[in-house]
């Protein structure tokens, strides 16, 4: 199996430098995508692919030494791939109906990371292995320290460098063994993930929503409207009073994300540990974050009816506070690399079917968080019914798929 794991790094000054300018010069991603632009629009409609980009590098490399030249020639082919990579999930969406999206240019701060496809090829991890400091050796930028917090198991296979605001990581991906699974418990789950609480279970617990959005908006919104005051401009014109709300604006966000990735990781990680099966609802978080559609009024031209889109607004800002989708990935990582078993079941009606009778109907929950079945009274918390019915769709689901 293929595991990732994630490094801070300690560059020197000169060496924050060269990384900067690495990433800098990685735009070649740009350069790539305009060329690929101008020979479609030519008369000719000529492709051009990977392959002849590929080959048109060491041209590039040697008249431009200084820059594209000192760099490593697989990170730049690793660049070449990725806006390949670009083009083709564009092709397949065009093929499928999807919206498009187009690849798209990207800026000094939208380009915040460089591959290398194989260690040793431009990069070495453990570059010095009689110091007791881990480093890492970069083409072009020397031996960077690492704050290798963890040990890392299997054989290292692909390395990369990545800026999150000032800080910069390594994130590796290792080749590993299938590790031993968790011993049996014999225990079944089903969850439910809500708003109120982040999750309730088949058993009647609960996981209280950490809401880190709405915890931080406070200080959120004082920085942004800090940063609102400034004009817009491209990075390289701020000045260093509008750079420093830029980056209060990123650090924000970056801890929310980090506290949000914490709490998922560590109620997935109680999860699996607990149960052997653990059934989810397949949610839709897409459609669910949709906007209500707007209702023109028949009786005004130019005039609209309430639709509603203020309270939809605030729920899809609480679903994208919850984390749910960060939150089932991970559950589905742990749970294989355990030995668990997740099944995701179709959600509809598990929170207005009575787990006792069977009854469905809308008036099962009169509210939020009260179940009350009208044709044989059993009374419980809605979400903890919810998450009964859940598990027993998982359950069939298995028995009628066995593994």
């Amino acid at each position: 199996m293929i595991r990732a794991y994630k490094f801070l790094l300690r560059p020197t000054v000169r060496q924050a430098q060269a990384l900067s300018e690495m990433l800098q010069d990685h735009s070649l991603y740009n350069g790539a995508l305009q060329e690929r632009r101008d020979a479609y629009r030519h008369p000719s409609k000529t492709s051009v692919r990977y392959g002849m980009q590929s080959a048109q590098l060491k041209e590039v490399r040697a008249f431009d030494p200084e820059r594209q030249g000192r760099w490593s020639f697989s990170s730049q082919q690793a660049t070449l791939r990725r806006l390949d990579r670009a083009f083709a999930a564009f092709f397949r969406r065009v093929k499928s109906g999807d919206a498009p999206g187009y690849p798209r240019f990207r800026g000094v701060n939208w380009f915040d990371t460089v591959d290398f496809p194989k260690d040793g090829d431009g990069c070495r991890w453990d570059s010095t292995a009689h110091d007791p400091v881990t480093r890492v050796r970069l083409q072009g930028v020397g031996h960077v320290k690492v704050n290798q917090h963890r040990a890392v198991r299997g054989r290292v296979k692909t390395i990369s460098v990545k800026r999150e605001g000032r800080r910069w990581f390594v994130v590796l991906t290792a080749e590993q063994e299938q590790p031993q699974p968790l011993a049996s418990t014999g225990s079944t789950v089903g969850i439910d993930l809500g708003i109120a609480n982040f999750l309730a279970d088949s058993g009647g617990a609960f996981v209280p929503n950490p809401r880190h959005g709405r915890r931080t908006a406070a200080k959120l919104q004082a920085a942004q409207q800090t940063l609102s005051r400034f004009p817009r401009c491209k990075a390289k014109d701020r000045t260093a009073n509008h750079q420093r709300a830029v980056e209060k604006v990123a650090r924000l966000h970056g801890k929310v994300r980090r506290r949000r990735l914490d709490h998922a990781h560590k109620t997935a990680l109680d999860l699996v540990r607990r149960h052997d099966v653990i059934a989810h609802e397949d949610l839709k978080i897409r459609n669910m974050n949709t906007a209500p559609a707007p209702k023109p009024d028949p009786d005004q031209a130019g005039a609209f009816l309430p639709n509603g889109a203020a309270a939809k607004t605030g729920l899809n800002r609480s679903i994208a506070d919850a984390g749910w989708g960060v939150f089932l990935r991970i559950l589905h990582a742990k749970a294989e690399s355990a030995g668990r078993e997740v099944i995701a079941v179709d959600p509809r009606n598990t929170s207005r079917t009575c787990p006792h009778c069977g009854h469905t109907a809308k008036q099962n929950r009169p509210t939020q968080e009260t179940f009350h079945c009208v044709a044989c009274g059993h009374h419980a918390h809605a979400d903890t019914v919810a998450a009964t019915n859940v598990l027993r769709a998982g359950l069939v689901r298995r028995h009628a798929n066995p593994a």
